[in-house]
Formats: structure tokens, C-alpha cells, sequence
């Protein structure tokens, strides 16, 4: 892949894979497909999903949650390091991130493919493609290209990313980092409806009583540069696992 840039980030496109049907006993199925291909893996690339993956479907059951409230065919994944679980859900995404073994583990066409078709959760082609860089830079990428933008755990996202989002589009942000406090004070999106972890498939969308989120547990100014100067979100009465934000303008 090359050394990475954070001036000219290197891109790494990914051919389309072969769709297979959805499963209901997905830990079965993927175990026995996963055991067909581990010779042909780099041992590298099955050591980074085995750690990210450590509490296993938990990020597939995160998108899966998110599909069905939305209709996304285009996800970028800033700060995805190798959770490549959007995939598994989305038809085509594209992952960005700066660590080393994010770029080695993509380079990894056929592992990362077979991975992907293993756990993806309907009928259809996949494509993935990585950029390795960082997102704080320009991209390359056209301006409101994605139908969502995912803020995990990433930092600021939102602020760095929002314009290759389209108008209507969905950001879908937790509050680690601060980016979900920085996304409500925002005026290109509006809270369209939160992620609650918990119930028998694992997350569930709500839009319901939306005025009773990012109400500060303290009285305190939400304001960029506190959000900055903190580095992290702040308390709120009421906290989901993450928001969807619509980009309204």
C-alpha cells in the first residue's frame, strides 16, 4: 500500500464480493466459513478481527439496528481502524484511518473479502474501499458523496467530515470524544432519533421525546472550544449508546 500521507492519503479500492444468502445462526455459519479460508488469511488480519470482534456481532447487530431506520447505500467510516462490520450491512463503504495496521490489515484483499461475505446479513454485492490518512485532511473524496458518515469512538467526525455527507444524510455519532455534544450544537443537522443498546437483538432505534436528550447533568456552556479544551463528551440526564443526525443543510 505505501507509506502513508497525510497530505495525499492512499486509497486502497476493493473488488466486489460475492453475495451470500442471510442467516439467522450467524456464530455457526461464519464459524465454518471462517475455518474453510484461515490458510489463506494472513495471520495478521485474523488477529486484528479476533480482537475487534471480541464481543462478537455486536457491531453488526449496531448497523443492523441502523438499517432499519434508514436507507444508506453509500457509508463513510472515518477512524474505523478495522471494523469493517458496516459491510456486513451497507453495499459500499469506505474506511479511513491513519494506524499502520489498519492499511496492513486492508491490504489483505481476500481475508477482509471473505470476512465480509462470511458475516454480511443480506443478498448483495459488497464494496469496500480503505484510505489510508488522516480524515482531518482533505480526503479526495466529493463533497455530500455518503448517505451516512459513522462517529465511533473517532474523535471529532463530524466536524472534519460533514461535508461529504449529503443533505439528508445521516451521521451516526456516539458520545465518546465529544463528537455527539458537538454534532447537537450544529446547525447543519437536526436529532432525528437515538441507538439504545439492550433487548433481544441488541440495539433498537427510538425517535421518541427527543427533547429529553443532551440536557447537561450540570448547567455548563456547550460550546465548540469547551469541546475542544475537553476532548471528550459531556454529561447529559439522558444517554443513549449513540444518535442519528440528520444533515439539514
Amino acid at each position: 500500500m505505501g507509506t502513508r500521507s497525510h497530505h495525499e492519503p492512499q486509497s486502497r479500492r476493493f473488488p466486489r464480493h460475492s453475495a451470500i444468502p442471510s442467516r439467522s445462526a450467524v456464530p455457526a455459519a461464519v464459524s465454518e466459513r471462517l475455518g474453510s479460508y484461515r490458510d489463506r488469511m494472513r495471520s495478521s488480519t485474523e488477529t486484528l478481527w479476533s480482537s475487534q470482534d471480541r464481543h462478537h456481532g455486536d457491531r453488526r447487530r449496531l448497523f443492523a439496528a441502523v438499517a432499519t431506520h434508514i436507507e444508506a447505500s453509500r457509508v463513510l467510516y472515518p477512524g474505523s481502524f478495522v471494523d469493517v462490520a458496516a459491510s456486513f450491512v451497507f453495499p459500499a463503504v469506505t474506511y479511513i484511518d491513519s494506524d499502520h495496521r489498519a492499511a496492513t490489515f486492508f491490504d489483505d484483499v481476500e481475508g477482509v473479502g471473505e470476512i465480509v461475505s462470511a458475516c454480511q446479513t443480506s443478498v448483495g454485492k459488497r464494496t469496500l474501499e480503505f484510505i489510508a490518512g488522516d480524515y482531518r485532511e482533505d480526503l479526495g473524496l466529493a463533497d455530500e458523496s455518503y448517505d451516512l458518515l459513522v462517529s465511533l469512538y473517532a474523535g471529532f467526525v463530524s466536524e472534519h467530515c460533514t461535508r461529504y455527507l449529503r443533505v439528508g444524510g445521516q451521521l451516526l455519532v456516539n458520545p465518546s470524544h465529544g463528537d455527539a455534544a458537538m454534532a447537537s450544537i450544529d446547525d447543519r443537522y437536526r436529532l432525528g432519533a437515538v441507538v439504545k443498546s439492550g433487548g433481544t437483538r441488541g440495539y433498537r432505534i427510538d425517535d421518541q421525546q427527543l427533547d429529553s436528550y443532551f440536557v447537561p447533568k450540570k448547567p455548563q456552556p456547550v460550546t465548540v472550544e469547551r469541546l475542544h479544551k475537553l476532548g471528550r463528551g459531556i454529561g447529559y440526564t439522558n444517554s443513549p449508546f449513540a444518535d442519528l443526525f440528520e444533515r439539514v443543510k
